[in-house]
């Protein structure tokens, strides 16, 4: 099910890094050291937004991107 909070999503396998593009600030955040079973989970999941405060959220480290691929 499409997200109303998040718009877009992008898993690195080899860095575990996970980003995250958000709607309403449309900007991206990367989050470090995410294993591979946690993006499974989150791409699965019925309601994205969800998942992510319950299991992403504050539970690891994260920037905000600033370069100019922000828009995804």
């Amino acid at each position: 099910m499409p997200s109303t909070s998040i718009r877009k999503t992008e898993y690195d396998p080899e860095r575990k890094v996970l980003s995250v593009w958000f709607v309403a600030s449309g900007k991206r955040y990367e989050f470090e050291d995410v294993p591979p079973g946690t993006f499974a989970a989150f791409k699965a999941a019925f309601a994205k937004g969800r998942y992510f405060n319950d299991h992403i959220r504050n539970r690891f480290r994260h920037r905000v991107v600033t370069t100019g691929d922000d828009a995804g």
